[in-house]
């Protein structure tokens, strides 16, 4: 078996972890969402999807900065509970989705090789935006990850890493089976 392998199945093991823990919007699906980027940064690196292998960078510091402010805001204050996206926050986060891609696929077109910019741009800054929202609890998360999640299931497939495209595919029903519950926990009809 070779290390591109045992990768994959490390970061799939974790990642149905962190999955478990983010549908039961748990603490630790933080600590979890900072070890298991240095996994897949490896793979991605090696896959030559340079800035997926980036991003993981970004998670990293996302799960430190997501455990931060999860602790500080318990389930209980008012705004440590899930909710919805205020309206107010709908244009300004498309527009750092749009800057963002924009400047990932330049940094990807000018300076790597890659073969999929676009869509490697497209799934790196819609994750930037999701991890914010999902710091923050908020309900659409959900659909924002199952975007990334369906373009994912693609590049991986086309990149030839059959195992991770398998995991962003069960990654694209847990985010539906998700966003039902976080919406549920949110209109007050289950516990979180």
């Amino acid at each position: 078996m070779d290390w591109s392998w045992i990768l994959q199945i490390v970061g799939t093991t974790l990642g149905l972890f962190y999955l478990w823990l983010e549908y039961k919007a748990n603490i630790w699906v933080w600590v979890i969402g900072a070890i298991m980027p240095m996994v897949h940064g490896m793979l991605y690196l090696t896959s030559g999807i340079y800035a997926d292998a980036a991003m993981q960078l970004y998670y990293v510091a996302a799960g430190i900065y997501g455990l931060v402010v999860w602790k500080r805001h318990p389930k209980e204050s008012a705004s440590g509970r899930i909710k919805h996206t205020p309206l107010r926050w709908i244009v300004p986060l498309v527009a750092t989705y749009a800057l963002l891609h924009v400047a990932i696929y330049f940094m990807l077109t000018e300076f790597t090789d890659s073969r999929v910019p676009f869509f490697d741009a497209m799934s790196t800054a819609l994750s930037i935006v999701a991890m914010w929202m999902l710091s923050r609890k908020l309900v659409e998360q959900w659909l924002v990850w199952l975007v990334v999640d369906m373009i994912s299931v693609g590049l991986y497939l086309y990149k030839g890493i059959p195992p991770t495209a398998g995991l962003y595919a069960i990654y694209c029903v847990l985010a539906v089976v998700g966003y039902v519950r976080w919406l549920r926990v949110c209109r007050g009809e289950v516990a979180s």
